[in-house]
């Protein structure tokens, strides 16, 4: 089953088109989810730039450093977000899967996110916003952004009548943006240091 990328959604989900034709909602709709990932990606940017970097934020043990831990976390919550890619193919028809695609689709969300937060906190409190080289700026930038994404994605699966293209356009900027963060930082580290613990 094949869904047309502009039919409108309500949870990420396409719905069927409502009797009597009513009209789809204008784009003042959506400017709550737009200024909401606005403030929290900038929030995030100058919370990192004004803030005196601690050097370190967390530790697990079995980890030789926090950079390993971060490096590990990220490459987690960046394996969770390709099941969410591959599920949300499934959703959308594009791929054939089971039956509890929707519910993997969900989790793996989830996870990717939770595991993310830590890995932020570690930026932002021990690292701070740095520009420093054209990876660490890119790396900054792109994480404030994956987040306000993230929160305009979450404000946009509440949303009635999307147009179809909205939320697989927005979840494929979140995706981009993680991707790019975790070439940056996870991958740049294990390449730098070998993929160690």
């Amino acid at each position: 089953m094949s869904v047309d990328p502009t039919a409108p959604t309500q949870g990420g989900f396409p719905v069927p088109p409502r009797a009597g034709g009513q009209p789809r909602p204008g784009a003042v709709r959506f400017l709550v989810p737009a200024l909401v990932a606005a403030a929290v990606a900038v929030g995030l940017g100058a919370y990192g730039r004004v803030h005196d970097p601690e050097g370190t934020a967390f530790n697990l043990a079995g980890f030789s450093s926090t950079s390993a831990v971060k490096a590990w976390l990220a490459t987690t919550s960046f394996g969770f977000a390709l099941v969410q890619v591959l599920s949300a193919l499934m959703l959308y028809g594009k791929l054939p899967g089971p039956s509890w695609s929707a519910v993997l689709h969900r989790w793996s969300g989830r996870i990717a996110f939770l595991v993310a937060v830590p890995v932020a906190v570690h930026c932002l409190y021990a690292l701070g916003y740095q520009t420093y080289s054209p990876r660490v700026m890119w790396h900054s930038l792109l994480g404030c952004f994956f987040f306000g994404a993230f929160s305009a994605k979450m404000l946009l699966l509440r949303t009635e009548r999307l147009p179809g293209w909205l939320l697989p356009v927005v979840a494929g900027l979140v995706f981009v943006a993680l991707t790019v963060v975790w070439l940056t930082s996870a991958l740049w580290f294990f390449r730098t240091t070998g993929v160690t613990t």
